[in-house]
């Protein structure tokens, strides 16, 4: 059973890598400070030529002049949704992620206010929402298809409100309740049918 103090637990368990790696690119998740903490996710818009429609963490690629995957991460989430790096509480991150275009990635994790006023940036971002922690880490994997190569394969996904979460940010977020919450959800990198194990 997780601990019900779910922001106290990140930050016990949750530290920064000793070994520094750059990464091509960062994400932050972002969760807010409260008893019921929600974790911050956008949804990206539909004119972007990579991953165009698909929810993700606020993020993007690291530029010449940054200076660690922290500043990428706190830059690309000021950039995407007008969140003051000020008001972000840095409490560790999670191991790096590959994209499926070969792409390193790193996460980046914070705390964040409850009631932190977002904006979106219409040129990347269509929405910008929040999804209970509890609910992710008790929702059971859903299957979503995704046509690859004329053929049709079935990925894991957490559902949030009409919303998918599937592919780097819900192996992210399984990442994050393993190394954070010490909970160990059950999440097969592809099925080849919709039958999830119960």
């Amino acid at each position: 059973m997780i601990d019900h103090s779910l922001t106290h637990l990140l930050q016990q368990r949750l530290r920064f890598s000793k070994t520094f790696m750059e990464a091509h690119a960062a994400v932050l998740i972002a969760i807010t400070d409260e008893s019921d903490p929600k974790v911050l996710l956008t949804r990206r818009s539909t004119l972007l030529n990579n991953h165009a429609g698909e929810v993700s963490f606020p993020g993007g690629k690291r530029d010449p002049q940054d200076t660690s995957n922290i500043v990428v991460a706190l830059r690309e989430a000021q950039e995407e949704t007008a969140l003051n790096p000020f008001e972000v509480q840095l409490i560790g991150d999670l191991p790096m992620q590959k994209a499926r275009n070969g792409m390193l990635v790193k996460p980046v994790v914070g705390l964040i206010p409850p009631k932190v006023e977002l904006i979106p940036q219409p040129s990347e971002i269509d929405r910008i929402f929040f999804a209970s922690l509890q609910h992710l880490i008790e929702a059971p994997p859903t299957p979503y298809e995704v046509s690859f190569a004329q053929q049709k394969l079935y990925f894991p996904s957490m559902q949030v409100e009409d919303e998918v979460v599937w592919g780097l940010t819900a192996r992210m977020l399984v990442s994050l309740f393993e190394y954070g919450l010490d909970y160990r959800k059950e999440w097969p990198f592809l099925l080849n049918s919709p039958t999830f194990k119960k």
